[in-house]
């Protein structure tokens, strides 16, 4: 695992944008598409704005998510709205490219349901992940026991509302080329120097295929030396 620094979250937007156009490249050169897992989160909103901005083979790219709560399609608080206001409405990604996760129909049967969409997906090239204040990277939460062998999990007690979501599990988040975590903000310290130590966190559970690279602030890195 690798840790790379950065002054504040605007520059971890920035060097998440630059991983993930030079991952696209690479995925559309060597394989004709580029599968990526997004994340919900305010520095991952800031790399997809960023990403909006630039150029990309976009009608290559494959579009999954990790997470979702279960609210109204139209909810702003759902991972797959903000990902649309801030990237997938403002690029042309076929619609047909675009996989959420239908979390409005409830946590199992939306659970059930894309399994069976990234059954076909996996590995993905990229996977997007950020890092809570307990520890938790998607929908997956400490002091929880899920079964790994489902690729996607009903949850029905988020600490945080709403409490019922539907959630990548461990496997599939870590069937990856790439996993990237976005992680800034003086309120993730705690987190960060858990994980750091040894913690046994679920951020600390995701694996990869190939490279995983943590890109957090100074805020959330804390008075610890590089």
């Amino acid at each position: 695992m690798i840790w790379t620094l950065n002054d504040d979250a605007q520059a971890v937007a920035g060097r998440a944008c630059s991983r993930i156009q030079q991952a696209a490249r690479t995925a559309i050169a060597t394989r004709g598409r580029f599968s990526i897992v997004l994340a919900g989160g305010t520095t991952p909103a800031l790399c997809y704005r960023l990403l909006a901005q630039s150029t990309s083979d976009w009608d290559r790219w494959h579009v999954y998510f990790g997470d979702e709560r279960c609210l109204a399609v139209t909810d702003p608080r759902r991972n797959s709205a903000m990902a649309s206001e801030a990237l997938l409405d403002r690029v042309c990604i076929p619609r047909d490219q675009i996989h959420p996760i239908a979390a409005e129909l409830g946590t199992e049967i939306a659970a059930r349901d894309y399994a069976m969409k990234i059954s076909s997906a996996t590995p993905f090239d990229m996977v997007l992940l950020g890092l809570g204040e307990d520890g938790h990277t998607a929908s997956l939460f400490p002091g929880r026991n899920y079964q790994l062998q489902l690729p996607v999990i009903p949850v029905h007690d988020a600490p945080k509302p709403p409490a019922e979501r539907v959630s990548m599990n461990f496997p599939a988040l870590s069937n990856s080329r790439q996993v990237l975590f976005l992680v800034s903000g003086n309120s993730k310290q705690k987190a960060v120097e858990r994980w750091r130590s040894g913690d046994p966190l679920p951020a600390s559970g995701i694996r990869s295929r190939g490279r995983l690279e943590v890109l957090v602030d100074r805020a959330a890195w804390g008075e610890c030396p590089p």
